[in-house]
């Protein structure tokens, strides 16, 4: 769910952009969301697939910032975590397509979807991570 992991994104950044000088481990990022680290290193691998995170192996690894926290804007974090999903869902069920409304209730609701995540997009640009972070 967006919602969700967009929360756990930007909390794992605030804490990568506070402490930007150290590695720190899943299990110590995972300890500040109060969550299992397994699930930490999941939005990790995603982060890092958008070059947003670097990770170094052995004793004296970990995951840090690989941007300048002035140069990540929530609208990019956003945008990564939520992929080709939106904030909104369209039912599981399929509509009937014999409705007048029905067959053609999942176009008018993506069109209104894409414009939903479009304003959070937007409205999130106006924010840098370090802006953010500066708020600790």
């Amino acid at each position: 769910m967006v919602k969700t992991r967009f929360s756990i994104a930007l909390h794992i950044l605030t804490l990568l952009a506070m402490y930007k000088e150290d590695w720190l481990t899943s299990g110590t990022i995972a300890s500040s969301l109060n969550m299992n680290p397994v699930l930490v290193r999941k939005e990790l691998a995603t982060l890092k697939k958008g070059e947003m995170v670097e990770s170094k192996e052995g004793k004296n690894g970990g995951i840090r910032l690989l941007k300048d926290a002035n140069t990540i804007y929530l609208s990019d974090i956003f945008n990564l975590v939520k992929g080709s999903d939106t904030v909104l869902s369209l039912l599981k069920n399929k509509p009937n397509p014999n409705c007048k409304v029905g067959k053609q209730i999942n176009t008018k609701l993506s069109a209104v979807f894409i414009t939903i995540d479009q304003a959070v997009s937007s409205e999130l640009q106006g924010q840098t991570l370090e802006e953010f972070k500066n708020q600790f």
